[in-house]
């Protein structure tokens, strides 16, 4: 179901939308070239464009935005590269903070070096942990995959990640020959982690939005533990089959790099996607909006009927 934004604004685009609720409010972040978008709604369906939020002198791209609440404070972690780099492996993921979801957010400094992205930090029974992606160069399968660390505080990390989502199957190449003849390139991206009952959900997104097999998976772990990292998380159904929770359908295409809001006992994915336009623009347009369904969470299976219109 595509989510609507009040006023003239239809050229504005979604990619990478987090959600939260704040103060009676939802707000969802949005990835932009010349800042941290916002939107804000009293129903979750129809939303004010509040603008660009947070930008910093000298930087652009700023991707993947996403915002924790901790004891009335809020903490954004976004990724952005400098203006006069083309280099986009020099993205770094940084911490920035407001006493207001909405306005007053200011660098506080870099988390982590580059190539660093799509960070998700969650506070937890076992403490404070950050799931982010970086890439992996070495492997049989080389590119970007998903890890996790622990955070002693909101602004570091303990230096001791593991991997969590890697790169398994052809459909999440990103691109063939990318670095280097025969090695193709895979991308696992945009981690959004949550626990219901015994299980632990890792949602993710593989291959590029611009590929006809882009799509939401998740991986799972089952039991409860005292460090995150020790969680041995596998992909549903397994490792070697192609089997997305979202995908392209009749009426949508590019769907992807997801966050999950609770309300009301049930659980909703928000996800950025493009309509299917035949004949006209071609895929790799940027025309990724916003877009949010029920999804149903079952003893470590996940389920969406996406209303396409």
């Amino acid at each position: 179901m595509k989510l609507h934004v009040n006023g003239n604004y239809k050229n504005l685009s979604q990619p990478d939308p987090y959600i939260i609720k704040a103060n009676g409010f939802y707000y969802i972040y949005a990835t932009n070239v010349d800042g941290v978008q916002l939107y804000k709604s009293k129903d979750m369906i129809n939303y004010d464009y509040l603008g660009i939020v947070y930008s910093k002198q000298d930087e652009k791209e700023y991707w993947a935005p996403s915002v924790i609440e901790i004891n009335g404070k809020f903490y954004m972690y976004v990724s952005s590269m400098k203006k006069d780099s083309d280099d986009v492996h020099t993205q770094r993921i940084q911490v920035i903070e407001s006493d207001n979801p909405e306005t007053n957010w200011h660098y506080v400094k870099d988390l982590l070096p580059p190539f660093s992205i799509d960070a998700h930090v969650v506070n937890t029974d076992c403490g404070l942990y950050i799931f982010y992606c970086n890439n992996d160069y070495d492997s049989v399968r080389a590119g970007t995959y998903i890890l996790v660390d622990k955070m002693p505080d909101p602004y570091s990390v303990e230096g001791k990640p593991v991997a969590v989502v890697k790169p398994s199957l052809d459909e999440e190449i990103f691109q063939k020959d990318r670095f280097k003849k025969g090695q193709h390139w895979h991308t696992i991206e945009g981690p959004f982690y949550f626990k219901e009952g015994d299980y632990h959900y890792c949602m993710y997104s593989g291959s590029a939005y611009e590929k006809e097999t882009y799509f939401i998976g998740y991986a799972v772990a089952k039991g409860e533990t005292d460090d995150l990292r020790k969680l041995k998380f596998k992909k549903y159904p397994d490792e070697n089959t192609y089997k997305p929770l979202l995908r392209k359908g009749e009426f949508q295409e590019g769907t992807g790099h997801n966050s999950v809001i609770k309300e009301n006992g049930k659980y909703y994915i928000v996800y950025h996607g493009r309509d299917v336009v035949k004949g006209d623009k071609p895929l790799q347009t940027e025309r990724r909006t916003f877009r949010m369904d029920e999804m149903k969470v079952d003893n470590g299976v996940l389920e969406v009927n996406a209303k396409n219109k």
